[in-house]
């Protein structure tokens, strides 16, 4: 652990974290109890003052530092997070060059979103000022265990707010590494404070004495600690969780292909925002559909971060997850569901590597629930009002996506669609840094990230002025 400035051992039991391409350990420490919690946020604590008190200008430079400090280890960091999480090179260096980007663009968003600004009255002015909520816990995920958790940091810290930040107990070297990059920067003792731990870890510091609580992940993770923090109306809460997102593809067969593998399959289906469920029309056009995304998923090279010939994708994150993906998979199975391509694994590898599967939902009861591996479920319908209608039949809402050539239905789909992403012609998993990322309804709390993280890490305030003391009216006042 880190807090105050120092690395420290945490009190709790060891527990590691491992390649999930070979089984080797990659990262191994103790998880920080209550009374390690306790520590790490009154240091937090202590070091609010000084550090929301500081010129923005002095916060800004040491964000620009911490990306300099990152470029500077841009490769080695990205090794460790494929070692962590079994992504494939070319994901985690563009997973560094995102957390680089993201400075630029919460410094940006800042400037847009909180700040200072002042109008003229009859009696002097009207002001609007923001200031930092106090401490904050961020709890990091583990598909994205640098990118992810940096999209809360940056922002939080440019906003004067200081941080305990727990990773995922799947990725706790990364998140070392990330706080040894802001140790770098010349971070002030204090404002950055690393615990790394399990359940209970993150359960002592979601009660502990924070101020607001930023988190990335499941859906059933996020309704916890909803739950969790109900009587503590103060504590501001940014909840960014999964989705069971549809795609519908309409036209255009060939071209479609190449956008659904990369919505379904992309970082072997462990994005948030990966399409879950294919809508097609019935017929032909269907048909063809689903022979190119089957065709083109069959030839998908699946390997190690380190093999010698670049791939698609890696395997899942553990071999425990590839369970639970096969048990969901065989539930979907068990309710009839047709199965167009089967979820396999690959020899000689570990029971963490699968391949793309594909089935036939149509017609069929399936759960409303997010599988967090590369499993593409398709409905088949018989008009666009039939696609739409299953598009929406969702309690989650993260992101959504239409493929067609036709204006007019992109049109509808924008209109009636109900998700905080949604593209047209474009994977599912694509956003930008510069325009805000979340969803509604299980999907989180209508706090999007991204762009507009700045909204949740600072408060506004409003004010009016006059630089001189003068009677007011006072209506109903007796002679």
């Amino acid at each position: 652990m880190h807090v105050n400035g120092q690395w420290q051992q945490a009190s709790g039991e060891s527990f590691r974290s491992l390649d999930p391409a070979t089984g080797e350990t990659v990262w191994e420490g103790a998880a920080a109890t209550a009374d390690d919690i306790a520590q790490a946020v009154a240091a937090a604590r202590a070091a609010l003052p000084a550090w929301r008190a500081a010129p923005l200008d002095d916060r800004i430079a040491a964000v620009r530092r911490f990306a300099a400090a990152l470029e500077s280890d841009r490769e080695a960091f990205a090794e460790l997070i494929s070692r962590e999480t079994g992504k494939l090179l070319w994901e985690t260096r563009a997973e560094i060059g995102s957390m680089i980007g993201k400075v630029a663009v919460s410094i940006a968003a800042n400037a847009e979103r909180t700040g200072e600004r002042a109008s003229d009255t009859d009696f002097g002015r009207a002001v609007l000022r923001h200031r930092a909520h106090g401490v904050m816990a961020v709890l990091g995920p583990y598909n994205f265990p640098g990118h992810l958790p940096n999209g809360h940091i940056v922002p939080a810290l440019l906003a004067g707010n200081t941080i305990v930040f727990k990773p995922s107990e799947i990725t706790p070297a990364t998140g070392e590494r990330m706080v040894k990059a802001w140790e770098q920067a010349g971070l002030p003792a204090g404002v950055l404070n690393l615990v790394q731990g399990a359940r209970a870890t993150g359960e002592a510091l979601v009660a502990a004495d924070i101020d607001g609580l930023l988190f990335t992940g499941s859906a059933g993770a996020g309704a916890a600690l909803k739950r969790a923090t109900i009587d503590r109306p103060h504590l501001i809460l940014a909840l960014e969780l999964g989705g069971n997102n549809p795609l519908i593809a309409w036209d255009s067969p060939e071209a479609a292909a190449s956008i659904i593998v990369q919505s379904a399959f992309v970082t072997t289906g462990q994005r948030c925002s990966c399409a879950r469920r294919l809508i097609v029309p019935q017929g032909a056009t269907g048909d063809a559909i689903v022979d190119a995304i089957d065709a083109m998923a069959g030839r998908l090279r699946i390997g190690a971060w380190n093999d010698a010939e670049d791939g698609f994708m890696g395997p899942l994150v553990s071999d425990a997850a590839a369970a639970g993906a096969r048990s969901a998979f065989a539930g979907l199975q068990a309710r009839g569901a047709r199965t167009i391509r089967d979820f396999g694994g690959i020899d000689g590898r570990s029971a963490a590597f699968v391949t793309p599967a594909i089935l036939d939902v149509t017609g069929i009861d399936v759960p409303d629930g997010e599988i967090f591996a590369p499993v593409l479920q398709i409905t088949r319908v018989g008009d666009f009002d039939a696609a739409i209608a299953a598009a929406n039949a969702t309690a989650f809402g993260l992101s959504a996506g239409l493929i067609s050539a036709d204006a007019a239905l992109w049109d509808r789909f924008i209109e009636e669609s109900r998700a905080g992403i949604v593209n047209r012609n474009r994977p599912t998993t694509g956003a930008a840094g510069n325009m805000p990322f979340g969803g509604l309804g299980a999907s989180g709390n209508h706090r999007p990230s991204a762009y507009y993280a700045a909204d949740y890490c600072a408060y506004p305030i409003g004010s009016f002025e006059a630089d001189t003391v003068s009677a007011v009216a006072v209506p109903g006042l007796a002679a």
